[in-house]
């Protein structure tokens, strides 16, 4: 899974298969993330290397939005990672195995 959260909570989710790669990542900001971006907008991803595909700053700052980078090695700043946590926790609760 692929997404972002906000203050109010997550927002542009998207379900992939297999591994995120650049160009995963490129198109998922393209399509799904861009869309729901606001002007003023500050994006914080940590230092994954898919976080820094070509195209990603730009189609982030032509939406209107800040790209920021989280220092290495500090997940402890990253909101997302929060979230995930949740969700690990209540796929593995539903004995969730597959995609489908």
């Amino acid at each position: 899974m692929i997404g972002a959260v906000r203050l109010s909570g997550p927002c542009a989710t998207l379900a992939v298969e297999g591994a995120t790669d650049a160009e995963v990542f490129r198109v998922y900001v393209q399509q799904v993330l861009v869309p729901e971006l606001r002007t003023g907008d500050v994006v914080v991803m940590d230092n994954l290397q898919p976080h820094k595909a070509s195209g990603v700053r730009e189609a982030l700052e032509e939406a209107g939005a800040t790209l920021l980078y989280l220092p290495p090695y500090s997940p402890d700043f990253n909101p997302i990672e929060n979230m995930w946590s949740k969700v690990k926790q209540w796929l593995r609760s539903a004995a969730a195995r597959t995609f489908d």
